[in-house]
């Protein structure tokens, strides 16, 4: 009798867990936009501070689609020293949000969409990004590496990071502008 219940116990938990399985991975960020799935990742910390900074939280949780290549707190710890400091002070917000728009491109470009147009355009590929920026992207060692306005490389380390209102690649380092 003992057995037959916890069997029992056993079957219910684990329909339980079939059940509620997909719920808590949409409250876990499955279903949550690029600020959601940044801001519940502790490797964007910085990214998140600086999206907040330059007051472009509503426009990054909006509909989209959006594309972000998002750096890590590495990425930026790459900067000069005292860069992102002086970057989030309000007086320098304009600065910031174009070099964070510099990272965003309009609709949904997944790493697939992005290393065959590269294929298709013989090895390297211009993405325009909503700041205006144009960066080339093209495969180095396996990795797809854009190169930005200044010649500073990037190295996308993760791909295809789902969130409601687009996708979001990891980066190496911060892209910027002239």
């Amino acid at each position: 009798m003992m057995r037959s219940m916890q069997r029992r116990a056993a079957v219910l938990a684990l329909a339980a867990a079939a059940v509620a399985g997909p719920a808590l991975a949409e409250h876990h960020g499955a279903k949550q936009n690029i600020v959601g799935v940044a801001a519940g990742n502790a490797d964007f910390s910085t990214l998140v501070t600086a999206v907040t900074a330059a007051d472009l939280v509503g426009t990054l949780s909006g509909a989209g689609p959006f594309t972000v290549f998002a750096p890590t707190n590495a990425a930026f710890a790459k900067l000069p020293p005292g860069t992102v400091q002086t970057l989030v002070k309000p007086e320098n917000k304009a600065t910031l949000s174009k070099i964070l728009t510099c990272h965003v491109v309009a609709g949904k470009v997944t790493a697939k969409t992005l290393t065959d147009a590269i294929q298709k355009h013989g090895g390297s590929y211009t993405i325009n990004t909503v700041g205006g920026c144009q960066f080339k992207a093209a495969i180095s060692g396996g990795k797809v590496v854009i190169t930005d306005e200044k010649g500073g490389k990037s190295a996308v380390t993760a791909t295809d990071v789902a969130a409601s209102n687009g996708v979001i690649h990891v980066i190496d380092s911060v892209l910027m502008p002239r």
